[in-house]
Order: structure tokens, then C-alpha cells, then sequence
């Protein structure tokens, strides 16, 4: 009976041994881990550049960066920030450019794209959507401050004397007259 016990731990302890020893010898390939971990949106290139923008700014307002330096270092990481968002665009289809245009178009540059936005906050301002002094146009209808800075925020302007009037107001605080429903 003491041999039935010897032999079927020596076959345990072989199946083990087998077992431990057999990924080291193993001639298939070892899979590598993926990383589903999404990357930090600091460690992308396009975080890295508006990083490096936002860094710039403050350096500039500071004091510790001289306006050559500024506008030499804004005009890199500017192009580096917008290549990286068109990079991370749907992909378009053959025959055109990263931009989305084909060849003989020009891609649209950073000053167009501004002035668009421009346009976009001046029609706003003028159709009477509650506008914030500071940030623009802002997307709550109903809000009295702005809820990035809390400034008061101006729903449109007085029909007779073209002054500012505040969201909620009935009549114009400059000229009294009543304002427009």
C-alpha cells in the first residue's frame, strides 16, 4: 500500500515539474500583453503641443519670454498641434491630402479658422443668445451667469440706443424703453 502512495506522488510530482517547466522550453511564441489602457490625453502628441501653447502664453504674460521668442515658439507648436488634430481626423479617401482637400486646394490656415469663429460669435451676439462679456456666446438659453467665469451675461442689445442689456431684462437700463419679447 506504501508503494501505491510512493508511486502516485512521484506521478504528481512529475506532472508539476512537467507543468512548471514546459512554457520555458516551449518553442511557440509568447504573446505580448495589449495595453487597453487609453493613453493619456498629455502624453499625445496633440496634448503635448497645446500644452506647450498654454505654456508659452503664460511664459509671455510673466514676463519671461521676449515677443520674437513668443511668436517664433507660438508658430511651431501651433503647426504642431494642428497637424496632430488632423491626424487624429476620419481617414479620407485616396487621392486626398491629410487635410481632407485634394491637391489643388489650399488647406484651410489658422487665421480663416479664426475669423470663422469670429463671425460665428458676432451672429450670436446679434440673434439674442445670452452672451458672456468674456467667453462668447454661451450654450445655456436660460442662464443669467456664465458658467466658466460667472460673469453676468448680456442677452442682446437695447432696440432704440443699441446699449447692452443684461439676460432677463424688460426695459433698457440706458434709455427706459421696453425691451423687445
Amino acid at each position: 500500500m506504501i508503494w501505491v502512495e510512493a508511486l502516485a506522488a512521484l506521478l504528481v510530482g512529475v506532472a508539476l515539474t512537467a507543468l512548471v517547466v514546459s512554457p520555458l522550453v516551449s518553442s511557440r511564441p509568447v504573446v505580448a500583453e495589449v495595453d487597453d489602457e487609453p493613453e493619456e490625453f498629455d502624453q499625445t502628441p496633440k496634448g503635448i503641443a497645446l500644452a506647450a501653447l498654454k505654456e508659452i502664453e503664460f511664459d509671455r504674460a510673466t514676463g519671461k519670454l521676449s515677443e520674437d521668442d513668443y511668436l517664433f515658439l507660438k508658430t511651431k507648436y501651433s503647426a504642431q498641434a494642428l497637424a496632430a488634430i488632423k491626424a487624429e481626423e476620419v481617414p479620407v479617401p485616396a487621392g486626398m491630402g491629410a487635410a481632407g482637400v485634394t491637391a489643388d486646394e489650399e488647406p484651410a490656415d489658422v487665421e480663416s479658422l479664426i475669423a470663422a469663429r469670429a463671425r460665428a460669435i458676432r451672429t450670436a451676439a446679434a440673434s439674442g443668445v445670452p452672451t458672456c462679456p468674456t467667453c462668447g456666446p454661451r450654450p445655456e438659453a436660460d442662464a443669467i451667469y456664465c458658467s466658466d467665469c460667472s460673469a453676468r451675461l448680456v442677452a442682446g442689445s437695447c432696440g432704440q440706443c443699441n446699449a447692452p442689456m443684461e439676460a432677463g431684462s424688460r426695459f433698457c437700463e440706458r434709455c427706459g424703453s421696453r425691451a423687445a419679447a
